[in-house]
């Protein structure tokens, strides 16, 4: 009897972010088994990750599992999985926009959809969302393109532009881009006392606060953040309590173990001068409208999520919001520029306001992303039939 069990995957990185991508079918239907041999595929839960492919770091321990369609306006269904570093967790609640960028090219590479020159258009079905994501894919010789001149913060090098479409994402998981109706809210947080918050919901919830709320700049690195236990314990009671706030929590002490990857947080400041960690340049306050650090599962982000880039220039666009009161210059320029660890990321915005609240009218952002390796994974075939 073989001790291993086989399961074929391709390693992809999407953006700032690279992990698994699998097949459904390679994986068990059982949910609570399918979770058990995801996480011996990433060496989870372990802080090293030693004993699987997660890299000790929440931007590589991300999973795509792709399907054939179930809804008539898609190519191919995606869900996304961040796979818990110290918990025996994945967590499915949101979607990783990164991640996102790597599914138009891995179904064209495996022939689930046909490959048209120059631009495949390929509707995926983000079902962690219930949400159309249009991604447009440069293709050459009947693959996913790799080479090319667009380059993104956080990736060394360049590669092809890929555009997605993220405009089918409003109140991606909450149902509303603004979960309470309101552009701005207080907290009363145990421990940390009244806090303004703005609370958007598009591509994943954010919850947005000042900077200099909690003694910051905006302009700190991830390491500095994260170094900081203190500081991070108040950021995780302000998440907490805006989570069971919209209602993802009955009670917010339970926020870090039933949903530790939404919403996330974010700290944002006016611009300003700084030097970027990744890139080893500096970025001047006329190149951004406005700095933003966030942070998931208890970590800063090294660059900015897709899906938090869609959130924060949502916000952006809303007049009211901590991060339009803080954003420089004119709100009325339909590319938002955030200055982020490693750079700067752009988003093009159009948000439109309707009887019930902001509409989410544009949302699209360029990535890059590239086929690793293929072949197969090995898990124990003890997690199969424990």
């Amino acid at each position: 009897m073989p001790q291993q069990r086989r399961l074929r995957c391709v390693l992809m990185r999407g953006g700032t972010s690279r992990g698994l991508y699998v097949m459904r079918n390679e994986l068990p239907d059982d949910p609570a088994l399918r979770d058990r041999v995801i996480l011996a595929m990433y060496g989870s839960p372990d802080v090293r990750q030693i004993d699987g492919i997660g890299g000790a770091d929440p931007l590589t321990s991300k999973l795509a599992i792709i399907g054939p369609p179930t809804r008539d306006d898609a190519d191919v269904d995606y869900t996304f999985g961040q796979v818990s570093i110290t918990a025996p967790l994945v967590d499915y609640t949101g979607n990783c926009g990164n991640i996102s960028s790597g599914v138009g090219p891995f179904a064209i590479d495996e022939g689930l959809v046909d490959a048209v020159e120059p631009i495949t258009r390929v509707r995926i079905h983000q079902t962690n969302t219930n949400s159309i994501i249009i991604g447009e894919v440069p293709v050459r010789g009947g693959k996913a393109s790799v080479q090319g001149d667009y380059r993104i913060h956080g990736v060394p090098g360049t590669g092809a532009k890929i555009m997605l479409d993220f405009s089918d994402t409003a109140g991606a998981v909450t149902g509303q881009i603004l979960p309470t109706g309101n552009v701005k809210d207080i907290l009363d947080v145990e421990g940390v006392g009244q806090v303004e918050v703005s609370i958007v919901d598009a591509g994943n919830p954010v919850v947005f606060l000042r900077a200099s709320r909690l003694g910051l700049q905006g302009t700190e690195s991830p390491s500095q953040i994260d170094g900081d236990s203190e500081l991070l314990d108040s950021i995780e009671r302000i998440r907490g309590h805006a989570a069971q706030f919209i209602g993802m929590v009955k009670d917010w002490h339970e926020a870090a173990n039933t949903s530790p990857y939404v919403p996330f947080i974010a700290v944002v400041a006016p611009p300003q001068d700084y030097e970027s960690s990744t890139i080893q340049q500096r970025i001047g306050k006329r190149d951004i409208d406005f700095l933003s650090r966030l942070l998931f599962m208890l970590k800063m982000h090294k660059a900015y999520p897709v899906t938090g880039t869609v959130c924060t220039g949502t916000a952006a666009k809303i007049p009211g919001t901590v991060v339009h009161e803080v954003a420089e210059p004119s709100s009325e320029d339909i590319v938002v520029r955030i200055g982020h660890p490693a750079g700067v990321i752009e988003v093009e915005m159009e948000v439109e306001s309707g009887e019930s609240g902001p509409l989410l009218g544009r949302a699209s952002i360029g990535r890059t992303a590239r086929r690793i390796m293929e072949g197969h994974i090995f898990v124990p075939e003890r997690i199969l039939s424990e």
